[in-house]
């Protein structure tokens, strides 16, 4: 008999100068999809935005895997479960304080792996950003599982090798859907108290990107993924949290839209 599933993932921008607007266009808008499974970047530490949502929802458990090195008590990634959880591991991917995660859950006598990740940023090709990508499956390879699904914030476009070598082993739940990747997840018009400042700082990022492939400075791109293996098949795939509040357009729930898959175990 086959399982029915939902799983989001969503950066939550760690950056609070609006999070009291924000955290509740969240809370609303994951109310609303009610997933099964939900994947958090840029959880922001000590407050633990991860629990705070958690708190909010109501129903998940929340399993915490914080940065390591000197961003370990300002930031991480979490997952949230309403799914009995049999176990989680960690893995610390070396550079830039990144890390990886999962949960092992039993269904239906199938033993499903769900992994989180925040990958090395960098513009444009990142041979830091490949090497995460590669111990992130090795360490894949060796975890027993029927099912596996890699979601998060993988930091490369669908062109870059990381994400082709990801496609190597896994497929892209929203390819699947639709015959290609969404024209972009990031960034979002939500602007903050800092707005000009990251504009500038995203400018300056991208400045060299640009002289080597002549796009605007102002990027968009798509950073966010759902990946699944051969022991799922995709009902659907769609970019979401993606509305402004009612009455600000420029409110969104984060900087980065998020993705949800209706997946089949």
């Amino acid at each position: 008999m086959s399982t029915f599933f939902k799983v989001l993932t969503l950066n939550l921008l760690n950056d609070l100068s609006r999070w009291d607007e924000r955290k509740n266009l969240i809370a609303q808008g994951v109310n609303d999809l009610q997933p099964d499974l939900i994947a958090l970047q840029e959880v922001k530490l000590p407050l633990n935005t991860a629990q705070w949502l958690a708190d909010h929802i109501g129903g998940y458990t929340v399993h915490l895997c914080p940065k390591t090195g000197k961003a370990k008590n300002r930031e991480g990634i979490a997952i949230l479960s309403r799914l009995p959880v049999e176990g989680e591991a960690y893995l610390d991917l070396q550079r830039q304080g990144r890390v990886a995660q999962y949960v092992r859950l039993e269904i239906r006598d199938r033993r499903l792996v769900f992994a989180n990740t925040h990958l090395y940023w960098e513009p444009g090709e990142s041979t830091e950003r490949y090497k995460q990508v590669e111990r992130l499956l090795e360490w894949l390879r060796t975890t027993p599982a029927d099912a596996a699904i890699v979601v998060g914030d993988f930091n490369g476009e669908p062109d870059q090798l990381s994400i082709k070598r990801m496609r190597k082993q896994f497929t892209s739940a929203y390819q699947a859907s639709h015959g290609k990747e969404p024209d972009y997840t990031c960034p979002t018009p939500l602007t903050s108290k800092r707005n000009l400042i990251e504009e500038t700082a995203r400018s300056v990022r991208h400045a060299f990107l640009n002289l080597k492939t002549n796009r605007a400075l102002h990027w968009r791109g798509t950073l966010d993924y759902i990946f699944v293996n051969d022991g799922v098949n995709v009902k659907a795939c769609d970019v979401v949290l993606n509305k402004p509040a009612p009455h600000d357009p420029t409110l969104y729930p984060s900087d980065h839209f998020g993705l949800m898959a209706e997946l089949i175990l």
